[in-house]
């Protein structure tokens, strides 16, 4: 572990890909700071980690709210002085549907989910990554952001695509300040986020796997792994970069 005082933030850490991600930069030496919007689990993942040694907290609030977003992260960057990661982890499908029968709010909850919430971040996080250390943003797109999405997920897929874009313009505007902004695409990875389609309708996972080919799906520590890389002094002259964790699925076998 580094004695360096690194602050990262991870938004959505509360379970899953987050989770890996803040525990795999503890272990690194950052400062993480969880965010997520159920409090009993936050709380629960901060012992996890402090158990381990790793300094952690918790900060709840939810990602599609701009005044919370704001408010939140300003004031963590005002306890530590300086933000030198934000990881816009947070986001989802949000449920499926068609443009036809799709509404209004259904539209505006995943472009929110999954667009708004890494501008909202980033926005509040840029005046403290100017104070940090090789400082960083990295954001969370999809294949579906190329592909556009499986059936009913075609805003998911819209949305994912603007994150491919704001990452690269964020990196266009940050360079200057020597902020480097990046962005991963996992592939099908085995959390929660995937098991209620292995339980429901096992013939589509199954074409899930099939479609990989490295033959099975991603851990959730291999994301992290990226992530840590990409955070690193090692990634220090890597910018408006997507990579793609998802063993060879995007070729579309």
């Amino acid at each position: 572990m580094s004695s360096e005082n690194k602050v990262a933030i991870i938004t959505g850490a509360t379970g899953g890909i987050g989770f890996a991600v803040a525990k795999r930069l503890g272990q690194d030496g950052y400062t993480v700071v969880l965010n997520g919007i159920e409090d009993e689990a936050g709380a629960k993942r901060v012992a996890e980690l402090t158990a381990e040694g790793i300094t952690a907290e918790y900060v709840g609030f939810d990602v599609t709210d701009d005044e919370a977003v704001t408010s939140n992260i300003t004031a963590i960057g005002e306890k530590y002085g300086k933000i030198d990661l934000l990881v816009n982890n947070a986001g989802g499908l949000g449920g499926r549907s068609r443009f036809e029968d799709m509404t209004t709010e259904f539209y505006r909850f995943v472009m929110a989910l999954n667009l708004d919430s890494a501008f909202f971040a980033s926005r509040a996080a840029i005046p403290f990554l100017k104070k940090g250390k090789n400082a960083s943003i990295i954001n969370y797109t999809s294949n579906a952001g190329w592909n556009a999405g499986g059936p009913g997920a075609g805003i998911y897929g819209t949305s994912k695509a603007g994150v491919h874009a704001i990452t690269r313009a964020l990196a266009k505007d940050l360079a200057e300040y020597g902020i480097r902004v990046n962005a991963v695409s996992p592939g099908t990875i085995d959390t929660p986020f995937h098991a209620i389609t292995r339980e429901t309708k096992p013939e589509v996972f199954a074409t899930f796997k099939n479609s990989i080919l490295l033959g099975r799906l991603g851990e959730a520590e291999e994301v992290a792994s990226v992530v840590s890389f990409l955070a690193s002094k090692d990634a220090s002259f890597i910018t408006a970069e997507t990579i793609q964790i998802g063993g060879g699925q995007a070729l579309g076998i």
